[in-house]
């Protein structure tokens, strides 16, 4: 509730926090949210406050810490495409200045204001998450397929999926 309620859906502008929901996600595939939600800070924590740049160095021995840490979701598949996924993140920002500048192109730096009213008409994906994710693949991320790309676009207010009705519709947009 209070990730709804505070942080959901809200424009992001930082890659820092780019990065940290590109983790997340990718950690996600197969399990739910509400899961990862309660690892969050021990992610935070395992993966150096989420910066790419010091994850893009992480080497076996770090992949096998990580892979003996209760704290977050030790899949080796998920973490080695973290490191990959950081190394490629920081290619993608000096060819765009920023990742943020990169997704964001992708909707003329305006959000996707959708008009749902109920959760059964919540898209796992889109062609916009169709897109993005087979650019990302072409760039050699891992584990960013379209429904989490999707899943992606929502948490960082790129497409609005809140329901009409619900307070935060209106305010993610200011």
């Amino acid at each position: 509730m209070r990730y709804h309620d505070g942080e959901w859906g809200v424009p992001v502008h930082d890659d820092r926090k780019h990065f940290e929901f590109l983790v997340l996600e990718s950690a996600q595939a197969g399990l739910s949210w509400l899961t990862v939600l309660k690892k969050r800070e021990n992610y935070r924590g395992a993966y150096d406050g989420f910066d790419p740049k010091k994850v893009a160095l992480y080497d076996g021995g770090k992949v096998a810490a990580l892979l003996a840490d209760a704290g977050i979701i030790r899949n080796r598949m998920k973490i080695e495409a973290s490191v990959n996924n950081a190394k490629r993140f920081l290619e993608v920002q000096d060819e765009f200045g920023s990742f943020d500048n990169y997704i964001w192109d992708f909707v003329g730096g305006k959000p996707v204001i959708n008009r749902w009213t109920e959760l059964s008409q919540l898209p796992a994906k889109t062609e916009l998450s169709d897109r993005i994710s087979a650019d990302l693949k072409k760039r050699g991320f891992k584990f960013l397929g379209s429904t989490t790309l999707y899943a992606h676009l929502q948490a960082v207010g790129v497409v609005n999926d809140h329901l009409m009705d619900c307070f935060r519709w209106g305010e993610v947009q200011k």
